[in-house]
């Protein structure tokens, strides 16, 4: 039986997650929930990011294509397993004197939308089309991604219109204070090993790329890392992105193309052959 999974290769969320330039979106992503203070409460005292950031980075990936583009069973054992991480997330932030949940419905809408918000920007930034309707489809199909970590789908919003009301509520409790900007120097430049750094050029390209992530954020939010907030910048950006995306759709499709959307690929396949051969020839009278 075919298992399109949550979304499936018709949906807004296939065609936008698909893109190569969703990586720099992930980057862009973690630099937008770090100015939330309560959200970095929890990274800070629970997360391993400056033991092992590639590590965090690498299982954040496996996740978001696990909810793109995995079977129905994938996405709900990824599901279970952040409920359970959250679950055991609890704290009192040092600075605030404010407890925080990683189960917390308020964080975890936080967290959502820095993503989903993060992932169509880019990918429309970037060149990508999508009509107004198909972008209000994308946010709507992104609430079953939130269910998934326990949200109430009901409070997400379904729209851009939605979502840039989202923004504009949430615009008092930001700032960059210093944990964010710990966390924006580590996503700017993570540890590499000496040997990587002096015979690859791994370091530059991941600092220039890491950049644009930050490049691309709104201006309310390179105000608070004290970026430049220019028109210019926006422009720069776009333009910067809008090569790296064209020079990665040249790209050998095993670089472009990530594993969970050739597994998924894969298994829609087999399923279509599956009904093909299943299917009894007509028989003349």
């Amino acid at each position: 039986m075919s298992d399109p999974g949550l979304f499936g290769p018709d949906s807004v969320t296939w065609r936008v997650q698909s893109d190569p330039v969703m990586w720099v979106a992930g980057l862009r992503a973690l630099l937008l929930q770090a100015v939330h203070p309560a959200a970095m409460a929890g990274v800070i005292d629970h997360s391993d990011f400056r033991i092992d950031p590639w590590g965090r980075l690498a299982r954040t990936a496996d996740y978001v294509g696990t909810i793109a583009f995995g079977s129905s069973d994938e996405v709900a054992v990824a599901g279970a397993r952040v409920r359970g991480v959250h679950a055991k997330i609890r704290g009192i932030d040092a600075r605030s004197g404010r407890t925080y949940s990683a189960r917390d419905p308020h964080l975890l809408l936080w967290v959502h939308c820095c993503e989903v918000e993060s992932f169509l920007t880019t990918y429309q930034r970037g060149g990508g089309r999508l009509t107004g309707a198909e972008v209000d489809t994308f946010y709507a199909e992104q609430t079953r991604a939130a269910a998934v970590v326990g949200i109430d789908a009901g409070t997400v919003p379904a729209s851009a219109a939605q979502m840039a009301s989202y923004f504009r509520r949430m615009r008092p409790e930001l700032v960059a204070d210093g944990r964010a900007l710990r966390a924006a120097r580590y996503v700017l430049l993570p540890p590499m090993s000496g040997r990587v750094q002096l015979t690859t050029p791994a370091r530059p390209a991941w600092f220039a790329v890491a950049g644009l992530a930050g490049a691309l954020l709104p201006p309310w939010a390179r105000r608070l890392y004290r970026l430049p907030g220019l028109p210019t910048t926006d422009v720069a950006a776009t333009i910067a992105l809008r090569t790296l995306r064209v020079a990665l759709q040249s790209a050998p499709e095993r670089y472009r193309v990530g594993p969970h959307l050739r597994a998924a690929r894969q298994r829609m396949a087999q399923s279509e052959s599956g009904a093909t051969s299943g299917a009894s020839p007509a028989h003349g009278g």
